[in-house]
């Protein structure tokens, strides 16, 4: 096998994003959210005699000389991150380095990258021996497109967790599963990973957290499985080895991760998850209006209370980050208020809220082209190279209500959701309903017991220090809101004053990011109003109810 260098290099996220969240890396002593876990699992194919060096571009440059030393180039990410992709390409290329792109914007629409000496389309477990094979046998262009659903994670090495750098991460990540079950009509996993949930053995898992443990880390691990418990079988099958495992080395992390509301059906599962110290997780509820979750084939949402569901996920001591959109087609013009007023009756401190955007070959965009209304590509990929994600790019396609006040409607929500009395209300209601897991440490043989002020150990003021000075360097005319929010965790329910200086230190992102997101929806708003706005050219035949089997009542040419 002949010697390989090879250079992962990780695209940026535009800043003016939900997840580019730097604020709140500052006060975790970090650098960036989220690592690269998809560069970290190719590079773990790659044979031995390869070396490995991983840049990513959210935290450092790239020298020259860095691609000097290279072999190889290889980059791939998600959709926001493609105009960086697409500049890593040019920089390896203008220095004469072959690049192998892939992930999962390469997956959706690998016409954007055709340029790319390799393009590695689908799962690389399927294809990566094919491609290790063509470049050992000289070939520097190619193609590899792996068959749907078809990667068996079971063979999927440990990722490369000794090329990161420790301490630049607010947490690091591991995966469970791939795919989902349901058919929600907006989302693109079921295209990319299929309905089928494929699961990772409990001992292929273990050794992903051993391979964390043994560099010294120590705290937060997202699972960023796209929904954990798509296949509940497997999870419950899973979590006893989690707990055994964590009971065993005294408890090294505690857990985040995504999950479909019906979570809060299963106390079971609930009591397995907190008692494994899952701490938070994100829940896609979209829409508290019963018909819009119908018609996007949600119907796993409209089946129970909201406000009950997630007070009792908070009950079992994981707070919940939830997910909302605004532009169905179903919508009524109270949608502003009902949204509000779900968020605020079930204490939903964190909430993802954005405009709704067709995907690449989701059920959604096919049926906005079967009914012409999608914008053409060159307006999404104009938006795309301005920047950002679905809270200022959405809305690709032309609405069946009127666009302004669609807008309106989401600035409506994003301002009110977002203004420090409403967050850190939520935060402190949040904060009493959660009983969180905090198991007991073993003893150090011959040391004394830490000593504990106010309930919390040193470290745990260490974590509330760095929260404080953030705030005094970025939002020192709000740190009444943050103080009194710890204050009220510590008489009410001190056992959850981690989670709320969690739930604060997003704020540090979420105040600032919620003003340019309510700005730009103002100058769009102000565009229509000023009759500056034109919608991109579309075909304007209606396509009839009847012959496309669904009902649109709604529909305006």
């Amino acid at each position: 096998m002949k010697r390989c260098n090879v250079l992962l290099l990780a695209p940026r996220f535009p800043a003016a994003t939900f997840w580019n969240n730097k604020a709140t890396c500052e006060a975790g002593g970090a650098r960036h959210s989220a690592i690269p876990l998809g560069l970290l699992t190719v590079a773990a194919m790659l044979p031995p005699e390869w070396t490995c060096r991983l840049i990513d571009r959210n935290i450092d440059t790239v020298g020259a000389a860095d691609v000097a030393w290279a072999d190889l180039v290889m980059t791939g990410g998600m959709i926001v991150q493609r105009p960086d992709c697409l500049d890593v390409i040019a920089l390896a290329q203008a220095s004469g380095k072959p690049v192998a792109v892939g992930g999962p914007d390469v997956t959706s629409e690998p016409k954007y990258y055709g340029h790319a000496d390799f393009v590695v389309i689908g799962e690389a477990e399927s294809v990566i021996q094919d491609f290790i094979a063509a470049w050992e046998s000289g070939e520097r262009h190619g193609t590899f497109t792996a068959e749907k659903f078809k990667a068996d994670v079971t063979t999927t090495p440990v990722p490369r967790y000794d090329l990161l750098k420790r301490g630049d991460y607010l947490y690091l990540a591991v995966q469970f599963s791939r795919g989902c079950p349901f058919t929600c009509e907006f989302c693109d996993i079921i295209e990319l990973y299929g309905r089928r949930p494929r699961v990772k053995t409990a001992t292929q898992m273990l050794a992903e957290l051993d391979a964390i443990r043994l560099s010294g880390y120590r705290g937060h691990v997202d699972f960023v499985d796209d929904n954990f418990i798509g296949n509940k079988k497997a999870v419950k099958e899973f979590l006893p080895a989690l707990i055994a495992w964590q009971k065993k080395h005294d408890y090294p992390f505690v857990f985040s991760t995504e999950a479909s509301v019906n979570l809060a059906d299963d106390e079971a599962l609930l009591a397995l998850m907190r008692q494994a110290g899952f701490f938070v997780v994100f829940v896609g509820i979209e829409s508290p209006d019963g018909d819009t979750l119908t018609a996007m084939q949600k119907k796993q949402n409209t089946r129970r209370a909201l406000g009950d569901s997630i007070a009792r996920i908070h009950r079992h001591g994981m707070f919940v980050i939830a997910g909302f959109i605004v532009g169905f087609d179903s919508e009524k013009a109270s949608i502003a208020d009902g949204m509000v007023d779900c968020i605020e009756d079930a204490s939903i401190a964190i909430c993802m809220a954005g405009l709704l955007t067709a995907l690449p070959n989701t059920q959604l965009t096919r049926r906005l082209e079967r009914e012409n209304r999608m914008f053409p590509e060159d307006w999404s990929q104009k938006k795309l190279r301005e920047g950002g994600d679905q809270c200022l790019l959405g809305l690709n396609f032309e609405t069946l209500r009127q666009r302004r006040d669609v807008l309106a409607d989401y600035k409506s929500l994003i301002d009110r959701i977002y203004s420090p009395s409403a967050f850190f209300g939520r935060v402190s209601r949040a904060a009493r309903q959660l009983d969180c897991f905090w198991p007991a440490r073993k003893p150090v043989p011959g040391a004394k017991p830490p000593r504990r002020v106010l309930g919390l150990a040193r470290g745990d003021w260490a974590v509330l220090y760095r929260l404080l000075r953030a705030v005094m360097r970025r939002q020192p005319l709000l740190m009444g809101y943050y103080v009194k929010a710890l204050l009220d965790c510590q008489r009410a329910n001190p056992g959850a004053l981690q989670a709320v200086g969690t739930m604060a230190a997003f704020y540090l992102h979420l105040g600032p990011f919620s003003r340019i997101v309510s700005r730009e929806m103002a100058r769009q708003i102000a565009e229509i109003d000023n009759g500056r706005w034109r919608a991109p050219a579309t075909s304007r035949e209606i396509v009839t109810p009847r012959a496309e089997g669904h009902v649109r009542d709604r529909f305006v040419a």
